[in-house]
């Protein structure tokens, strides 16, 4: 059963390039990396500098698996740290996962 994780965040207007050039390091690094897909969605309605990341997993397990393969990576650290730190507004990051619904036979 696919999970996916949906991460909103608001880009700094003074680092929005970047911003979003940290953002398509990171997609590529795990999509290069890791077995889980990202994709970074871009506001076409509401707050005009409100980002998210959609990744998607084939399980909770492997979600925690991939996850703690991408903490234990000082690059990936690295791609974090600096666009967590300088591009992205504190406190304006929100996770929410999901998982999809079973088709019934």
């Amino acid at each position: 059963m696919s999970v996916y994780v949906y991460q909103t965040f608001e880009i700094k207007q003074d680092k929005f390039k970047e911003g979003i050039d940290n953002l398509k390091e990171i997609k590529k690094f795990r999509n290069e990396n890791y077995d889980h897909k990202v994709e970074i969605l871009t506001p076409i309605s509401g707050k005009d500098h409100t980002y998210a990341l959609l990744s998607t997993y084939e399980g909770l397990a492997e979600m925690e698996l991939q996850n703690k393969k991408m903490f234990d990576d000082e690059e990936y650290l690295k791609l974090i740290g600096d666009f967590f730190l300088e591009n992205i507004i504190q406190g304006s990051m929100f996770t929410q996962i999901y998982r999809a619904l079973n088709e019934m036979k």
